[in-house]
């Protein structure tokens, strides 16, 4: 099992970035149990960064991350600016992803393999994954065929972040993937990803939960189902909760200062939790058996 935590991008009151708790969050991760980080992606809010931030955020992972291995996401809008992320990230990053473009989009599978091979290009001496998220890009092609042509066109192509709740799709391609690493993105289907074969994770919830995910691990590989269906059911609750006052990316964010990593508040869109917001969500997590799970500072 390969579990990466997709990270949060930290920040001061005043929303400018606050990369000095990158460090204790390193230390946190790592304490945790993941094997490794991914910055600078959705749960990051990347689309709210700008270019020098981003550069910022991968330095200190950079300096911080320890063992953990570091992909970054340099996916962007401007394909130019996506290769001067790629190039950044040389000498810093174990590996790059990049989502589709999504405003104009690639209009076949051929011209995303050309995308992608730009950006990897940057950046050859380094694994490159495409981060595969339809249901916000709208960009949905075989992954299979991708796969295949991106192996073949993309010298170090290294495989994809699978964010599609579709557990055919994602089966497919793990089977077909060869040497190539595909990573799960979808937490709530986590226990469900065992079951077609997943080794290899990215996802918010492991910044909050890796010891229910390891529970629930242990108990599929044990043939304990209803139980390892029980506490996936808590991880399904989790984000329900923290999603409920404002969309999960604002409320994921602002519950890591429970447990001792002051993230900071979230940019536009996102809702950034209250006090007595914060409480009740404490307060829920209480009555459904999630506290157990979750170490509060």
């Amino acid at each position: 099992m390969k579990i990466f935590a997709a990270t949060y991008t930290p920040m001061k009151e005043d929303l400018s970035l606050n990369p000095e708790v990158i460090r204790p969050y390193s230390n946190y991760l790592d304490d945790k149990g993941v094997h490794g980080i991914f910055i600078n992606g959705s749960t990051g809010d990347f689309t709210s960064l700008t270019l020098p931030e981003r550069k910022v955020i991968l330095e200190y992972w950079a300096k911080e991350k320890g063992d953990l291995i570091l992909i970054n996401h340099v996916g962007h809008l401007s394909l130019n600016a996506a290769k001067e992320l790629a190039i950044d990230s040389r000498g810093k990053a174990d590996a790059i992803a990049a989502i589709a473009p999504f405003y104009f989009k690639p209009g076949n599978l051929q011209q995303l393999v050309e995308y992608c091979d730009e950006i990897a290009s940057c950046a050859p001496e380094i694994p490159f994954f495409y981060y595969h998220l339809p249901a916000l890009t709208q960009v949905d092609f075989n992954m299979i065929e991708f796969s295949r042509i991106a192996s073949k066109r993309i010298p170090n192509f290294g495989g994809i972040k699978f964010t599609q709740n579709d557990l055919v799709a994602f089966q497919e391609v793990n089977a077909n993937a060869g040497e190539k690493e595909i990573y799960f993105g979808v937490d709530e289907a986590f226990l469900p990803s065992l079951s077609v074969g997943a080794q290899g994770w990215v996802g918010s919830t492991f910044n909050h939960l890796m010891p229910l995910y390891e529970a629930i691990a242990d108990n599929f590989y044990e043939g304990n189902f209803p139980e390892a269906r029980s506490l996936q059911s808590l991880a399904i609750k989790f984000v329900e909760t923290l999603g409920a006052p404002g969309g999960f990316n604002g409320g994921g964010k602002g519950f890591m200062r429970e447990l001792g990593i002051d993230c900071g508040p979230s940019r536009f869109p996102h809702h950034t939790l209250n006090k007595e917001e914060i409480l009740s969500i404490r307060q829920a997590f209480k009555k459904n058996g999630l506290s157990e799970y979750l170490a509060y500072s």
